[in-house]
């Protein structure tokens, strides 16, 4: 049965005998045939009109059908290109078929062997057509579906933003710190992190994980976290747990954003040269999250009002971070993540005079 737009066909043949009768008998099919006398004819045709399959003779004036053959396919790659032949043109069917002819038709040849060829010739344009749109629709599909799990990916990611920014309200709302001064740890690591060139992964991983850095406080009791005045010892004890009890809290998870908040909570009270808690590490045995955030909670606590303390001012915080004091001393920090601090400290002021209650 032939579809309800016929197929067209291009009849290439010096011979008008011969391109008349091959156009009646494909039109006797039901196909629809056009027909050229030369190789420029057809070209001409070909640029204006759209055509399913050539037939061509290869013997023909100026341009033979091998060099028409070559010219179409330069034109419309997908076109099939029946060949007109004689047993005596062996070395230009040699020729045509290094150019991709489609088949080839001996003359004299009988009507069967020409609507096979031509049958074939359908089939193959119509399984091309399907690839065709085949692959369109599986671009489209691609194309779809990347914008769907690029969309739901975001929207993961700003669920977890979400999650790990009301836990560390969480911990927050036990301790007498405020809101804001996780947002400043945020700021304050995104700063330093990108100072010290850290991948953008890195800077974003450490800006979000850096918010859970006391996750832990939430096991620490109350008498102890909410104390007035300052810390015994035995208080201090207590309150160090906060970074293996954060730990812990993260620990076993599946999630890379978790494994790095665990990280930072176990970590960002180590000091560089292994006087910090909870396991005494030195210098490039504490991971890289904790020596940034270790930094950024020295600066933010100096200038934060504290029971024991009047909260400092930019000037005095930095001095006391670079020179020391009795409780900090600069050996305590990483130095290159120091260097880099040094460079942005304009900033981190800047940070703590924005983000305010």
């Amino acid at each position: 049965m032939m579809e309800s737009n016929p197929t067209a066909i291009l009849v290439v043949d010096d011979d008008r005998y011969v391109r008349e009768s091959v156009s009646l008998l494909l039109n006797s099919q039901g196909y629809a045939t056009d027909m050229a006398p030369d190789a420029r004819t057809a070209l001409d045709k070909l640029k204006r009109v759209k055509f399913d399959i050539v037939l061509t003779d290869i013997r023909m004036p100026e341009i033979s059908g091998v060099e028409l053959l070559g010219q179409i396919h330069n034109l419309h790659p997908d076109i099939p290109v029946i060949l007109m032949t004689a047993f005596t043109e062996f070395n230009m069917v040699v020729e045509a078929i290094k150019s991709n002819a489609f088949d080839f038709i001996i003359k004299p040849f009988q009507p069967d062997y020409l609507f096979h060829a031509v049958r074939k010739a359908v089939q193959y344009r119509q399984f091309v057509e399907m690839e065709k749109n085949y692959k369109s629709m599986l671009e489209d599909t691609v194309k779809k579906r990347t914008t769907e799990l690029y969309n739901a990916l975001h929207m993961l990611k700003d669920a977890n933003r979400e999650v790990i920014q009301r836990l560390a309200i969480v911990a927050e709302y036990r301790d007498n710190e405020t809101g804001t001064h996780i947002k400043r740890m945020e700021y304050y690591t995104a700063t330093l992190a990108k100072c010290i060139e850290l991948s953008g992964d890195f800077v974003e991983s450490i800006s979000l994980c850096s918010l859970m850095h006391d996750i832990g406080k939430i096991g620490i009791p109350d008498h102890i976290l909410l104390k007035p005045t300052a810390l015994n010892p035995a208080d201090f004890e207590i309150i160090k747990t906060h970074t293996t009890i954060g730990a812990k809290m993260l620990d076993n998870s599946s999630h890379e954003l978790i494994k790095t908040a665990a990280v930072v909570a176990l970590n960002h009270h180590e000091r560089w040269d292994g006087s910090g808690y909870p396991r005494g590490l030195v210098g490039e045995q504490i991971p890289m999250e904790g020596r940034i955030v270790n930094i950024c909670d020295q600066y933010d606590a100096l200038r934060s009002q504290r029971p024991y303390k009047a909260p400092f001012d930019h000037e005095k915080t930095y001095k006391i971070i670079t020179e020391g004091d009795k409780r900090i001393m600069p050996e305590h920090f990483d130095p290159k993540i120091m260097k880099a601090f040094v460079k942005v400290a304009g900033t981190f002021d800047e940070i703590y005079n924005t983000h305010q209650d």
